[in-house]
């Protein structure tokens, strides 16, 4: 998230400015270009300045000193500067994300311009030493950092916890011809913890009743982040679901039976902006007349920006599904789903992934599946904010 307040950005007023060229827009710009101006020189001859010294220099005037933001009666725009020292908030994004908006401005992730950009007066090396700074004022180390919340597959659960909706559509065209949408709610609970209900909804043509279509079988479950370490890039997650059967399983609409589903993730951040995550997982149907199963989710991916460093980011991906039953004589089911993530908005807190799901062993009865997601990141900001 970037360096100015995630909410919806107001324009900034000075009350007894009076001539002319009194509007909004010229007054932004003239404090702009004269805290430019003024914090110039300064920053010039602080090449060699430590982390703390170069904060103080070219943000404690709007952000405080102590990162919480400067009192409203100090500053000369209305705009809300965010509050550094609030963990929920400034664990959630990565260095890239800020570092953008220090370097080009808020307008780069469609934030208030009262943000303006730096890149002209601060080196990398510089804006990164402030970056720095800024992370010490989260000080409760429990909060995994934004550099782990990586793009999301379209079957491998994450080990980030995250603040999400997701839509999830898939389509086989096979005997049963189905559609399933799945209605996918994450929330967030303090550091580590997360909940999580799907709704899926199907239409399908059941060789037992025909054409039908309804609710599915309802899941809700809970992911909690046992390990984080950036400095070797893994983060560790468990959680379990409880798969309800309010699917109707005359109509074919659900399995008949509830499911506890118990799982481990794992995310590995690796060189160049590529990511290795896994996801294993059990399925234990409380009716003795189903057959348990295990089954191993990973995939790698990288992700590029288009137009330069600061441009909307999309991700390449393939992930590798495979599932076994647990019963004598039974064979791994192997999938492989290529796929590809992409940024809809400036923002980059709404997202498109779209791939294909093929079967690549105990093909028989098993379609290849078109899958597509849309991502609402709702931390963030609103649906139709950012674009």
């Amino acid at each position: 998230m970037p360096l100015t307040e995630w909410r919806a950005p107001r324009a900034g007023c000075l009350d007894t400015y009076e001539n002319p060229w009194e509007n909004d827009t010229v007054r932004q710009l003239l404090l702009i270009s004269a805290a430019l101006l003024m914090l110039a020189p300064a920053v010039s001859s602080a090449q060699s300045s430590s982390s703390a010294e170069l904060y103080a220099t070219a943000c404690a005037s709007c952000h405080g000193a102590d990162g919480k933001g400067g009192a409203r009666e100090d500053l000369v725009f209305e705009t809300p500067v965010p509050d550094f020292s609030d963990c929920e908030f400034a664990s959630r994004e990565p260095d890239p994300d800020w570092y953008a908006i220090i370097h080009e401005g808020g307008p780069v992730r469609a934030f208030d311009r009262m943000m303006p950009a730096f890149g002209d007066a601060l080196t990398g090396d510089e804006i990164q030493k402030i970056l720095d700074h800024v992370r010490t004022f989260c000080d409760d180390p429990r909060w995994p950092r934004g550099e782990f919340n990586l793009p999301r597959f379209l079957f491998t659960e994450k080990a980030f916890p995250e603040d999400e909706a997701v839509v999830t559509a898939s389509y086989g065209n096979g005997e049963s011809n189905a559609l399933e949408l799945e209605l996918l709610y994450e929330k967030r609970f303090g550091p580590v913890g997360m909940v999580e209900v799907a709704v899926p909804v199907v239409s399908l043509d059941s060789t037992a009743a025909g054409h039908e279509s309804g609710v599915g079988d309802i899941a809700i479950g809970y992911k909690h982040t046992i390990y984080a370490n950036l400095d070797h890039g893994n983060i560790f997650s468990l959680g379990g679901e409880v798969i309800l059967p309010t699917g109707d399983e005359d109509k074919e609409l659900g399995k008949g039976t509830a499911v506890l589903e118990p799982f481990m993730t794992y995310g590995r951040l690796l060189p160049a902006d590529a990511f290795f995550q896994a996801h294993a997982f059990a399925e234990f149907p409380t009716d003795s007349g189903f057959d348990d199963e295990v089954g191993l989710r990973m995939g790698f991916g990288r992700t590029w920006t288009t137009g330069g460093p600061f441009g909307r980011a999309f991700s390449p991906m393939l992930e590798v599904l495979s599932v076994r039953d647990l019963a004598s004589g039974a064979k791994t089911k192997v999938d492989l789903v290529p796929q590809f993530q992409v940024a809809l908005n400036t923002r980059q807190h709404i997202l498109l992934n779209v791939g294909v799901r093929v079967p690549v062993t105990e093909t028989a009865g098993r379609d290849t599946q078109i899958v597509s997601y849309l991502l609402w990141d709702w931390f963030d900001g609103g649906f139709f904010d950012g674009w």
